[in-house]
């Protein structure tokens, strides 16, 4: 069953005075997504595939991440997940090739969290380095089932069987 892990991106740095696109990640964030990386690894869900925002910050939070999981996590910087809208990333999601079991798809809010409701029928919150596993039955499914939702640090999110 296709599992999705959507990882919404680190605390960025609003003191920068450039535009959205370009924010870069805060000092607290750089210290947050770490956290994400670590989860990942203790629960066996280090993705196939991971599909990114072109936002600096997105950017910024998968490689911080990326340093950490094993070789071989192939990366998409994709302009269609700097989105703040939960329908276009569901088109992100269906159009996933099928030989890949695990993606995990860096973005933005409110799109992630709408993104959630939409498969799952369940609202959650996702502050920044929060993450969410959704399973599918496949990537063009309408619905699936929340495994997991909350922020990373500490082992704050339990997998639900």
């Amino acid at each position: 069953m296709p599992t999705l892990i959507l990882v919404r991106h680190a605390k960025s740095d609003w003191s920068h005075g450039v535009s959205d696109r370009h924010r870069p990640l805060k000092g607290k964030g750089l210290r947050q997504a770490p956290d994400v990386a670590r989860w990942l690894l203790a629960h066996d869900l280090v993705p196939d595939l991971a599909v990114v925002s072109v936002a600096r910050r997105a950017e910024q939070t998968w490689d911080v991440i990326a340093a950490q999981l094993p070789a071989g996590v192939t990366t998409s910087i994709e302009p269609d997940v700097y989105t703040f809208d939960g329908a276009d990333l569901a088109e992100v999601v269906h159009d996933l090739p099928p030989t890949v079991q695990r993606a995990a798809l860096v973005g933005h809010n409110p799109a992630l969290e709408e993104l959630v409701e939409r498969l799952t029928g369940r609202r959650v919150t996702l502050k920044t380095s929060a993450v969410a596993v959704v399973e599918l039955p496949s990537w063009g499914a309408a619905s699936g089932r929340l495994r997991a939702h909350g922020k990373a640090a500490a082992e704050a999110v339990a997998l639900e069987p």
